[in-house]
């Protein structure tokens, strides 16, 4: 990057900026962010902003950019952590006439057109996401072409920098090395909200110790914090339907996983409630779709994962409510701040169940790749000197794809990388892996647990919330106000309690066919299952708990589950009608799902013939994690007994669905020898929970 240009600061101008952004003809600059722009356009050194959601740290940013380009400066290169958060602030920037583009993976139709734009030097502002920095086509065909020209380097959200802050993110490290490699005059800003004192010291250190820090009050007195113990989520949801169509306005609630905001959203839905769920799963197009339907007041809630956080700016967002507890306090914060930015009072109400500590355990657990992961990736790696592809290490390991992912990231990152891509193909180099990188993984895991006794503290809190938060945050917690609001009931009917249970008890989870096999070769339709269904997820608050009684304690699935079974099967009506009943045979627990098969057959008034056997003994699926281990772990170790099979199409029941493999195996086999359809039946998915 070349050397600083020298702009002189136009106060006049910078407040013009400011409202024409906000929208307000008569709107002021809170307290510091003159000063902060002002840092920024005269070149007084990096910067780094922390300030309470909702204070305004992108009029910073983009003010200062349109001062810098208009002094003719070149372009600002913002790195921003979430797709939501560049859509909000791409329209932000436009309003002050910026012109901000962005390459990210959702928007690849356009790439030619801003590498065009930005070799015309017609971009004020490119927003990435830190995982674009980790792509070498983007540093060869658009970094490089404009490094020489960057203005300003901005780190949106900076606290995931660090390897303390609560959203840390791997490919951030690599904006370490950038900022490393920065003349010391460069202009670097840094902004986030959500930083104490121990992610204070780490971005200190990693941005350098000439970096000028400009913290405000983290209080915010138009939030009345809330926190409600319900340890069943038939409660909450109760508590939900009553409550959130009583709050004036239109809000987030959020939960920890997908599965749960779906199920919410679909609760919420079918008690008349406008509201609908947004996750990273969820397309980009729908997401922004969504973003926009919560800004503009079409829908009462999102019913939103961590997907919709960083960045989301709706000043007079009512409400944030929580369905579960955060792994973190900083986390929390960061996403109840979302609430009553623009308002004189919101809400932000936590409730907390049962299962939270065992769903931020899970993320916890989840973070690092064990030494045992290690090892059998650098030893596949090692067996292949040409190296091996993402699907090819799925054969190689027994590991899933998901956490194969996780692992080839986060040892490419280390520095020097143990491994590194050529083409589409990772390859070991010869570089050992730091005893650093496990000091690290163990250091923060300790951390994260910490965090979680901490957020449990929060949640036995009967006042002092915003307190709380602030004295963890290293803030003032003297600052605090309350704003003038009435806290919202704890109570719910126990009507409504009941409402949620049943609903709790409808689920029906398809259960879709392979079509194809881990090699990628297509499977025959006339060898195909069709489209089963699981009557619950594993552990959940419907059916879930009293399938994994009946697997785990009792080694018998009750009847219960039997009348529940059969209620679904004659909703679902699957056609053709199935004939006959089988069942996935086990040589574990031999009699558990037979007696379960055998009872609902009888139920369905249809004959049962054990026609599946197990050739051999074979590790249990469970222990099997990714696609192509478990293939190969169930082929050929099913026979059928040709005699016992019946006409017509059969349901083929089992007590467990994760990779579908043993459906599929089971469905080939029968279909082969006659059976015209194979409708799977599990009663418990494991995969989704």
């Amino acid at each position: 990057m070349s050397e600083i240009a020298l702009v002189d600061y136009n106060s006049n101008r910078a407040l013009e900026l400011l409202r024409a952004g906000s929208g307000i003809p008569d709107a002021q600059f809170r307290e510091g962010q003159e000063e902060a722009i002002r840092h920024v356009v005269e070149g007084r050194g990096k910067l780094l902003v922390v300030q309470a959601t909702g204070w305004g740290k992108s009029f910073v940013y983009f003010i200062a950019t349109k001062l810098l380009r208009e002094g003719g400066s070149g372009p600002v290169l913002l790195i921003s952590p979430l797709l939501s958060l560049m859509r909000n602030q791409i329209a932000a920037a436009e309003r002050m006439g910026v012109r901000a583009v962005t390459i990210n993976s959702s928007n690849r139709s356009e790439w030619d057109k801003v590498e065009g734009q930005l070799l015309r030097d017609q971009v004020d502002v490119l927003l990435i996401a830190p995982e674009r920095l980790a792509n070498e086509d983007f540093r060869e065909r658009v970094l490089a072409g404009i490094a020489g020209r960057i203005s300003m380097l901005v780190i949106d959200e900076a606290h995931c920098i660090s390897d303390w802050g609560h959203d840390f993110r791997p490919d951030y490290r690599l904006i370490e090395r950038i900022s490393r490699t920065l003349p010391n005059n460069v202009r670097l800003l840094g902004t986030t909200a959500t930083a104490n004192d121990r992610v204070m010291d780490d971005l200190i250190e990693i941005l350098g110790p000439d970096i000028q820090v400009m913290r405000g009050d983290l209080n915010r007195p138009s939030l009345l914090l809330q926190t409600i113990q319900m340890p069943s989520q038939a409660e909450r949801l109760a508590w939900l339907a009553e409550q959130v169509a009583a709050v004036p306005g239109s809000g987030i609630i959020y939960t920890l996983t997908v599965r749960d905001a779906r199920q919410v959203a679909a609760w919420l839905q079918g008690q008349g409630l406008n509201v609908v769920s947004y996750t990273g799963q969820d397309d980009p197009h729908q997401r922004e779709e969504l973003e926009g339907a919560l800004l503009e007041n079409r829908v009462k809630a999102l019913v939103a994962t961590v997907a919709l956080g960083m960045g989301f700016d709706k000043p007079d967002l009512a409400f944030v409510i929580h369905y579960q507890t955060p792994g973190s306090v900083v986390a929390y914060y960061q996403q109840v701040g979302r609430a009553g930015r623009g308002l004189d009072a919101a809400y932000g109400v936590l409730l907390s169940g049962t299962e939270d500590t065992e769903i931020t355990d899970f993320f916890i657990r989840s973070a690092f790749p064990t030494r045992e992961e290690v090892a059998q990736v650098l030893t596949a790696l090692e067996n292949e000197p040409q190296g091996l592809t993402s699907p090819q290490m799925e054969t190689a390991v027994n590991i899933s794809r998901n956490r194969i992912d996780q692992t080839i990231k986060l040892l490419s990152l280390e520095s020097p990388a143990p491994i590194a891509r050529q083409g589409t193909r990772w390859q070991l180099t010869a570089a050992e892996l730091s005893n650093e990188f496990w000091e690290r993984a163990e250091r923060l895991t300790v951390l994260r647990h910490e965090e979680q006794r901490e957020m449990q503290g929060y949640v036995a809190l009967g006042s002092g919330h915003m307190e709380f938060l602030l004295g963890a945050l290293d803030g003032n917690p003297e600052s605090v106000r309350q704003p003038n609001l009435l806290p919202l009931p704890v109570e719910v009917k126990s009507e409504t309690v009941q409402d949620a249970v049943q609903f709790l008890r409808r689920t029906s989870i398809p259960i879709e066919p392979r079509r194809q096999s881990p090699t990628r070769q297509i499977i025959p339709t006339e060898q195909r299952a069709e489209t089963g269904r699981a009557l619950c997820v594993w552990g959940d608050a419907g059916w879930g708990g009293l399938v994994r009684a009946g697997k785990n304690l009792n080694g018998y699935f009750s009847d219960e589950l039997v009348e529940a079974s059969v209620r679904l099967i004659r909703e679902w009506n699957p056609e053709p009608s199935p004939a006959w009943v089988t069942c996935i045979p086990s040589r574990r627990h031999p009699d558990l799902v037979p007696s379960f098969a055998e009872r609902l057959a009888a139920a369905l008034g249809l004959p049962f013939r054990a026609v599946l056997t197990k050739i051999d003994d074979r590790p249990e699926q469970k222990g099997m994690a990714n696609s192509a281990q478990q293939a190969r772990n169930v082929e050929g170790s099913l026979d059928v007994a040709q005699e016992l099979i019946m006409p017509g199409p059969v349901l083929l029941v089992d007590d467990m669905v994760d990779s579908r493999w043993t459906f599929t195996t089971a469905a080939k086999l029968l279909r082969e020898r006659g059976c015209n359809a194979v409708f799977p039946f599990a009663l418990a998915d494991t995969g989704s929970g």
